[in-house]
């Protein structure tokens, strides 16, 4: 009796990991297909424009990190948690290049303060990963699930 249960939930287990590594696949292709366009359309549109502005290249560049990031974690199986914030602070950092001239001050003080605070995410998850490492039992349990 309890080899067939746990026969059967063995069974459940791997293909309810196979169903969500196949949303997983879904999702990031949706994503990188989607950046693809987005990306193809504001080249077409620099290219009708013929001009290419600084707030373009930004954007291209969000677009560029966006498809690294699903490359990646196609990759390695593991989304580091810097990657989304990197995105985040080029992000903001585009609004603020973008809107400065309509701001106030305490407005583009705030913004600043927003990138500062990512930048020292990115700054704690690193340090974290590197003088808080995982012991290598629950490392090696993580990486096989």
């Amino acid at each position: 009796m309890i080899d067939t249960t746990t026969q059967v939930h063995s069974g459940a287990r791997r293909h309810g990991i196979r169903v969500v590594r196949l949303a997983e696949d879904v999702g990031l292709t949706l994503i990188l297909l989607s950046t693809l366009v987005a990306g193809s359309i504001e080249v077409h549109h620099m290219w009708v424009q013929r001009n290419v502005m600084l707030e373009d290249l930004l954007l291209m560049f969000i677009y560029v990190e966006t498809m690294t990031m699903v490359k990646v974690y196609w990759e390695s199986g593991k989304l580091p948690v810097r990657m989304p914030l990197y995105i985040a602070i080029v992000a903001v950092a585009r609004y603020l290049i973008i809107d400065i001239k309509d701001m106030d001050s305490w407005r583009a003080l705030a913004i600043g303060s927003a990138i500062l605070l990512l930048a020292v995410s990115v700054t704690i998850v690193r340090w974290g990963h590197v003088k808080l490492q995982y012991p290598r039992s629950l490392a090696t349990e993580n990486d096989t699930e």
